[in-house]
């Protein structure tokens, strides 16, 4: 089996740089979906409290036949508990849904600019970080400024930002902040729902090295150093999305799928949703 490479956070906790992403799998399939995820190969897991499947990645985690060791998880607090004390409870509650002794990584889910102070919340995620149950703690859909705030607040610098990114939006500007302050990049939406599949010069380059439009969109944010996780909900799809380490694109072929940058977003824009 294809061992996938991993990314050192900045705490030192290494993560696999591909993931299997539970978004929008509904609760009654993404037991069976996760399990078929880690039997192609796949050893890490995204889910959220608001995707509201966390209960179905846990037992597919345990059903696997697995070390937990061996499985990467990430859950996401919930919009309604960034008050310091319901995100401590919602931290529980995550851990009761998973039914696991640890959470690998936690995320703020939105910087919800404005309702309350992330800054508050962010010292819940320190003291969940603090107590070993999370082996790392990170933000999600932060932007610069969101993060520079952070940090000035904070004593824990976030492990990793998961942002929308893809070829159409590149976010080269949030994930260069990144680089240059130790948080790891993740990207959600890597083919922008699917948009960035017709796109002529993505096609060209599939078709020439022999891969699906997707393999190659995927494979482009795998060279660029960003943790993706694709979803799928089929069985072949899974498998596809998995078999990434057999080819590599070539500079040329970076630079021209960066090159289709919009700014074009497919989610809601973090400066001004508030959830």
């Amino acid at each position: 089996m294809t061992a996938v490479p991993t990314i050192t956070l900045n705490n030192g906790v290494r993560i696999p740089q591909l993931g299997f992403g539970t978004f929008q799998i509904p609760k009654d399939e993404t037991r069976e979906t996760t399990l078929a995820a880690l039997e192609a190969g796949y050893r890490h897991i995204d889910t959220a409290q608001m995707y509201g499947n966390e209960k179905e990645v846990g037992q597919a985690v345990r059903d696997s036949g697995l070390d937990r060791g061996d499985v990467f998880v990430t859950s996401k607090l919930n919009n309604d508990a960034h008050a310091h004390d319901d995100a401590l409870a919602a931290f529980d509650r995550t851990m009761d849904e998973l039914g696991l002794d640890h959470l690998d990584l936690f995320l703020v889910h939105w910087p919800l600019p404005g309702k309350g102070d992330f800054t508050e919340t962010w010292k819940a995620m320190e003291e969940i970080y603090g107590s070993g149950r999370a082996k790392a703690i990170g933000v999600s859909n932060f932007q610069p400024h969101h993060l520079r705030r952070l940090m000035e607040s904070g004593v824990v610098v976030p492990a990793v930002n998961q942002i929308e990114v893809h070829p159409y939006l590149t976010q080269d500007d949030v994930r260069a902040f990144g680089a240059e302050h130790g948080i790891a990049t993740e990207a959600w939406s890597p083919i922008a729902q699917g948009k960035v599949l017709d796109d002529p010069a993505i096609k060209r380059i599939a078709e020439r090295v022999g891969k699906s439009p997707a393999q190659v969109t995927l494979r482009w944010h795998i060279q660029r150093g960003d943790i993706v996780f694709p979803k799928s909900v089929t069985q072949k799809r899974i498998e596809e999305n998995f078999d990434l380490f057999g080819f590599e694109l070539t500079e040329g072929d970076l630079g021209e799928i960066s090159a289709l940058n919009r700014d074009e977003r497919t989610g809601p824009d973090p400066d001004r949703f508030n959830g």
